[in-house]
């Protein structure tokens, strides 16, 4: 019987007479099955034409009553059941009613299990399969059973269906109700990994069978994701990532709108997913990453886009990063859309109903508007947003649910304006009112995300609080959040993980918190890791200076604690470890590997290579911030720029390397391997002489005198650290304000060296004589902060008996070393042997624009050894490179160039205006290499935004690149000066008869005995107090 060709009316009377016989048959007439079955049909077929509900529920009862009716199934009624199954499968899809659900789950897992009884052209089992697929997705949307239950079988079912002969457009559609169940049930469940992992496993099956499918890319791409947010797994970043990539070289016959805005899409989820990641993780890849992918959306999308403002925010959020941390201002201009702030009255008139949810269009509205605020100073927008807040906060209610991490988002953003507000206006309730929003959120979320979020949150609060009450309780929880935020297992980058440690160790220092300790190991376990977050020297150093008070404070603050304490060793080793970073870091990338060679010689050569990679990418100049966007829509052309290639390249060396480290250090007595310096061998420093450090700190300012076998403490007054403060500004900006020769500078120097003798002079002078340090003997000076600009080498005039005027360096030969490991490396025997003969000098010369230089050129030329001249156009960098390596002893005689805030710009000015830089100085290897004397300007001079500690300067990378001994200059020298301090000082140590000592080891009692010289001759104080000695 078929009904297709029936019209409406013959219809209904067919259906009229069979209800009208149908009553006259009793249960157990036989043909009542039969009539029943017809009725049904008829009816269905009325159902098709009028589409009356009520004729396709009285058509599902008659088959039922008929199929209950049959005590042995005929052909007829299996040909039924099937049919009754699609019948009841089309109500349920179009009204979705729970008892349907259940009846249409039942029916078909049943048509399943009777497979080969059932015809397969009335109900093919692909379809069946497909079916229940799409029944149980309905079944998840109306919460009508066990959701996770039911998502697992529709995963079971969906990789059968991939494993079957259905057809690409088909199978897509049936693969696409699962990830629709899945994110039906987001709102109602946390998924487990159970669930979702099973659904990834699948959808990448599916990409296998259709590998150009927009839709089962995106919903791989998009399951990836909501897996890394909860797992963080950066695999699964990396993958979802790659898949929508893919997704923007898929060839296509669809009409290119429709393409478009598929790539669109793309590129907002890549732009999605970055972003995330970075705020995960605060890694400098993951930032570079993250800001291009923004930039590529932002270049493609309109200027109608509405998620265009929020992207435009993060973006802007991003490049001011970049900006903190690298240095990097290139492409910070603001898309105006930054500033535009969102209408909150309006938002808050949408919300109405304070039972109803919240969508996630509505959420995002909410969160992105309140998240805009941070961009306003108005204290009355401010204070908006705060009721705007309280509002949105107040009309939700939270279930077990992803949802929640939008709750847990507004209590960090009202929390976020309060402090905000208290800033602008200081009224003490709105700090209170944001720690205890804050707190609330704490009592109600207990997962350990959330309690990340709400703690790094309300950190700030915390301490703004603490700045005002000094509460007890506030310190200790506080500090407890500290510890939590910088625990080996916390997600923060190097970056925060470094400035909350800073933020701990300070406040324990301040409260005398039990924590101390833990907190400086703390700190400085994260320094070198913070510091490395930057690629290059340059950014590095960016680093430093923007975080100045973190790097330059805390080994003095921390070693004024252990000497407090009674560990003046312990004291010794935190200075070290603390200064000199960039010095360091680029040492060890030169670290030696003879016996590691002689252990494991493939392991050696592996370090050896990823240190020449790491020195290679550190000692590059940054290229350009700026990253390239355009042509985005091919695979090969998605580079993230110069710079972003530089982090990358050197994340993935740091890595590589770190693990090399690691198996050395598992190889019986690699234990140590290129771990701090002890203590023991510290002290190997003070083998030819002591060294005299002094920490200068707000907390205790001691002079350490560090012998060979001992190290003495000289304890400070109380106003030791005002008192030197003082003494180093003055001497700055006696040199800022004033020409180095006239009397106002020379008269503020002749009193900032009367003044050192008093605070440090005297107390130096008098331990050495109380343990018995021959005059004439070397020293060493190892300063920190203010000291660094200080020419502690003459300090005086020292009170004498005889009338005779002395200083510093007349009664003992001063050196200086910007470390201990830096004196140590200096006095490493070389790997050819040492050799005593009489050394060959290189001279390079620019004598065009100094009016003295000629005299002085003839000096050296004039000695009693081998002499290589480089003069006017034959010195250029490539050439004065190269001769460097194959000469013991080094003398130039050029200008030296001192740039303010960019150290590794200091140069020798060359022929033509070129230079050689300091970063070009440091790139050298030069095995040979004995002594340099600068005869230029500013060599061993810090600028006024320098970090002390750090020694960023000529003479320090002569010193670092090979040179054991150097001479320099603490600021510009008189161009008459040049030629009589190279004849006597030349004079002296070719002269000197010093069996078994290195010439380069001569060199301080001869620049002091050259110096002595040049004093006879009337010299000005400023003259030759000028010249400086570093190294063995």
């Amino acid at each position: 019987m078929d009904t297709k060709e029936d019209s409406l009316p013959d219809i209904e009377g067919t259906i009229f007479a069979l209800e009208s016989i149908i009553p006259s048959l009793s249960r157990f007439d036989f043909r009542r099955p039969c009539y029943l079955i017809r009725l049904g049909r008829w009816r269905l077929g009325h159902y098709n034409l009028s589409g009356s509900k009520e004729q396709l529920d009285k058509s599902i009862l008659h088959a039922v009553e008929a199929q209950l009716l049959l005590v042995k199934p005929t052909a007829a009624s299996i040909r039924l059941f099937p049919v009754l199954v699609k019948v009841l499968f089309r109500r349920l899809v179009k009204f979705k009613q729970p008892d349907d659900v259940e009846s249409c789950v039942q029916y078909l897992r049943y048509l399943r299990n009777q497979r080969c009884q059932l015809q397969a052209g009335v109900f093919p089992h692909e379809d069946v399969t497909s079916n229940l697929v799409r029944a149980l997705a309905i079944r998840v949307e109306l919460n009508a059973g066990d959701i996770k239950e039911d998502i697992r079988e529709m995963t079971i079912l969906c990789r059968e269906l991939l494993n079957s002969d259905i057809s690409g457009s088909v199978l897509e559609s049936h693969l696409l109700t699962l990830p629709k169940a899945f994110y039906m049930i987001v709102p109602n469940i946390l998924p487990a990994d159970e669930v979702l992992d099973p659904l990834i496993e699948c959808f990448r099956e599916a990409n296998v069978r259709l590998p150009y499918s927009y839709y089962l890319s995106f919903a791989l791409a998009l399951l990836l994701a909501d897996r890394f947010a909860k797992n963080h797994s950066i695999i699964d970043s990396e993958e979802a990532i790659t898949v929508l990539k893919k997704i923007l070289t898929f060839p296509s016959d669809l009409p290119q709108d429709l393409r478009s805005q598929f790539q669109d899409t793309a590129l907002l989820w890549v732009a999605e997913i970055s972003y995330r990641r970075f705020s995960l993780f605060d890694m400098p890849e993951y930032l570079e990453e993250a800001t291009f992918h923004l930039r590529v959306y932002l270049s493609s999308a309109s200027r109608d886009d509405p998620l265009r403002p929020d992207f435009s925010q993060r973006l802007a959020y991003l490049t001011d990063q970049r900006a903190i941390e690298f240095g990097v201002e290139e492409g910070r201009d603001r898309d105006p859309d930054v500033y535009k702030l969102p209408c909150l009255s309006s938002l808050a008139a949408s919300i109405t109903d304070p039972n109803s949810s919240i969508s996630n269009e509505q959420w995002d509205q909410h969160l992105r508007a309140l998240d805009s605020m941070r961009y306003t100073d108005d204290i009355a927008e401010i204070e908006e947003a705060i009721k705007y807040c309280r509002l949105v906060l107040a009309s939700t209610h939270c279930v077990p649910s992803l949802e929640h991490r939008n709750h847990v988002k507004l209590y960090v953003a009202l929390g976020s304006l309060l402090l905000q507000a208290f800033r602008r206006n200081g009224k003490l309730e709105y700090i209170d009112e944001s720690i205890a929003v804050l707190h609330d959120g704490l009592k109600t979320y207990d997962t350990p995300d959330d309690r990340f979020t709400l703690a790094f949150g309300g950190v700030l609060s915390l301490t703004a609080r603490i700045s005002l009450h000094q509460r007890e309780e506030d310190v200790d929880e506080v500090i407890r959040i500290f510890a939590s935020l910088t625990s080996d297992d916390t997600r923060l980058g190097p970056s925060y993980r470094f400035r909350f440690s800073y933020w701990w160790a300070i406040l324990a220092h301040c409260f005398g918190h039990p924590s101390l300790t833990d907190a400086y190991e703390n700190v400085f376990k994260d320094m070198q890791d913070s510091l490395s977050y930057a690629p290059t020297l340059e950014s590095q150093h960016h680093r430093l200076v923007s975080m100045r008070q973190g790097f330059h404070d805390l080994p003095l603050c921390y070693a004024s604690y252990q000497i407090d304490k009674g560990q003046p060793f312990k004291a010794i080793e935190t200075l070290e470890r603390g200064r000199s970073l960039l010095w360091s870091e680029m040492r060890d990338f030169r670290t030696s590997t003879d016996q590691l060679r002689a252990v494991d010689p493939t392991l050696a050569a592996e370090f050896e290579a990823i240190n020449k990679d790491l020195e290679q990418v550190t000692m590059s100049m940054a290229p350009c911030g700026n990253m390239e966007t355009e042509s985005i829509k091919v695979e090969d052309s998605w580079t993230t720029g110069p710079f972003s290639h530089l982090v990358a390249k050197q994340r993935r060396f740091l890595n590589y390397r770190n693990k090399l480290i690691s198996r050395i250090r598992a190889l019986p007595n690699f234990r140590n391997f290129l771990e701090p310096p002890s203590f023991d061998i510290l002290r190997s420093a003070a083998v030819h002489g002591p060294v005299i450090i002094i920490n200068h700190c707000k907390w205790r300012c001691d002079l350490l005198v560090l012998f060979r076998d001992s190290l003495s403490l000289i304890t400070t007054t109380q106003d030791f650290y005002r008192l030197a403060t003082e003494l180093g500004d003055r001497l700055v900006n006696a040199r800022k304000y004033h020409r180095l020769e006239s009397k106002e500078y020379r008269r503020a120097l002749r009193s900032v060296l009367q003044s050192l003798y008093e605070l440090v002079g005297k107390p130096v002078i008098d331990e050495l004589r109380k343990l018995m340090i021959p005059e004439q003997s070397r020293v060493w000076w190892c300063p920190t902060s203010v000291f660094c600009h200080l020419p502690l080498h003459a300090i005086g005039p020292i009170p004498s008996d005889d009338g005779v005027t002395r200083y510093f360096s007349d009664i003992y030969i001063p050196s200086y070393t910007p470390s201990l490991s830096a004196l140590i490396a200096s006095r490493k025997p070389q790997a050819e042997g040492q050799t005593f003969q009489k050394p060959s000098i290189l001279l390079v010369a620019q004598p065009e624009s100094l009016k003295h230089a000629i005299p002085e050129i003839w000096t050296i030329q004039r000695l009693t050894t081998t002499v290589t001249s480089l003069i006017s156009k034959n010195a250029t960098p490539p050439s004065v490179v190269e001769c460097l390596r194959h000469h013991q002893f080094s003398h130039f005689v050029c200008h030296g160039n001192l740039e303010e805030g960019k150290p590794f710009n200091a140069s020798f000015k060359l022929s033509g205006g070129k230079q050689l830089t300091l970063l070009e100085i440091v790139r050298s290897q030069l095995p040979t290499a004995e002594f340099a004397f600068l005869s230029a300007c500013h060599t061993a001079e810090l600028t006024e935004k320098s970090i002390p500690g750090e020694a960023l300067h000529l003479t320090a990378a002569m010193q670092y690149c090979g040179f054991r001994s150097v001479v320099g200059t603490m600021w510009a020298m008189a161009d008459e000066d040049g030629q009589y301090l190279a004849e006597d000082f030349y004079k002296s140590i070719l002269s000197s008869d010093e069996p078994g000592v290195p010439y380069y080891e001569r060199s301080a009692r001869s620049l002091r005995d050259a110096v002595k010289n040049l004093r006879s001759k009337k010299a000005s104080l400023e003259r030759w107090v000028n010249y400086v000695h570093y190294g063995a």
